[in-house]
């Protein structure tokens, strides 16, 4: 391990809406905050085309320029941006040590804003259309799929929730399912049986994406009698789950079954003082910009006032 190069008040883990909001307000609140911008500098928006439901964009605006206005309004304000990504922090000493690729440095309170990763079938025709017809948000992106006929793949609870909530934009959607019930709740499943506009497909599995410029069709296989069939869609949704990104904290904080960290009830701070979290590290409920936004915000005002307390 490097030694440290330096030393800030504050440091940010992570250059989604959460992360950037967080530097916002640690910023203005002259902390000189130093945020790590991750692999995915801008988080999941930078792979997301047109997005409607920011507040402030009457036209909607495109996910990479609205990521690149966040870091622009943040570093206007003194917010110090790397383009390193965080491997490994220690909690356990005062101050906090935290080890980038390419950096180290210490801290005296961390914000923890890296965010979930969507699971995406591992197909290569999947890439070539990712936000060409194939999106892993229903409620990001449901609105752009009015009239359509729409696939979901998955059989969770996640499925289920995506899959209800595009039957108010879709002429149909189908429920594509490798197995012959759905894993999720009684609740949920009874829900997905008594769509009139949702179609449950059985024992089937996606194996290729067609389309020209976006996804038209998809090939799909029944794996109990092994017939292929080519079938048209006007859009495919992941509904396979999110995975946290938290496996470099190895265990310092509080994480539930699937690694979402958990703050203390109604706030951001951990069990650990001077650290906090916020953004889709900690909600697997929302998943919303504004609400990574919004907890971002609530991180950052409880780190300055935690700091304020600690040192006057």
């Amino acid at each position: 391990m490097a030694a440290p190069t330096e030393h800030r008040k504050v440091v940010i883990i992570g250059s989604g809406p959460a992360g950037y909001t967080a530097a916002l307000y640690t910023s203005r609140a002259l902390l000189d905050p130093l945020l790590y911008a991750g692999p995915q500098a801008g988080g999941q928006l930078t792979i997301t085309t047109e997005v409607e439901n920011y507040p402030g964009f009457v036209h909607g605006v495109q996910g990479p320029e609205l990521m690149e206005i966040f870091k622009a309004q943040c570093e206007r304000f003194g917010t110090t941006v790397i383009p390193d990504t965080v491997v490994n922090v220690d909690l356990s000493r005062r101050p906090f040590l935290v080890e980038g690729e390419e950096t180290t440095v210490t801290c005296d309170a961390l914000i923890i804003s890296t965010g979930a990763t969507a699971k995406w079938l591992d197909l290569p025709s999947v890439k070539q259309f990712a936000n060409k017809g194939i999106s892993a948000c229903a409620t990001c992106d449901g609105f752009f799929f009015r009239g359509q006929k729409l696939a979901v793949v998955g059989g969770g609870d996640s499925a289920v929730e995506e899959s209800t909530f595009l039957t108010r934009f879709a002429t149909e959607v189908h429920l594509i399912h490798r197995r012959d019930s759905l894993r999720a709740s009684k609740v949920m499943a009874k829900r997905a049986e008594s769509n009139e506009k949702m179609r449950l497909r059985w024992n089937t599995v996606v194996l290729e994406v067609l389309g020209d410029q976006k996804l038209n069709a998809l090939r799909l296989k029944n794996v109990v009698t092994g017939e292929e069939t080519v079938e048209e869609f006007g859009g495919l949704f992941m509904g396979i789950g999110h995975v946290p990104n938290t496996a470099f904290l190895k265990g310092q904080l509080k994480t539930n079954e699937n690694g979402y960290l958990i703050p203390k009830p109604g706030w951001t701070a951990t069990e650990i003082p001077g650290v906090f979290v916020s953004g889709d590290c900690a909600d697997s409920y929302y998943r919303q910009a504004v609400t990574a936004a919004g907890s971002g915000c609530a991180a950052a005002i409880e780190a300055e006032r935690w700091l304020e307390a600690q040192h006057g």
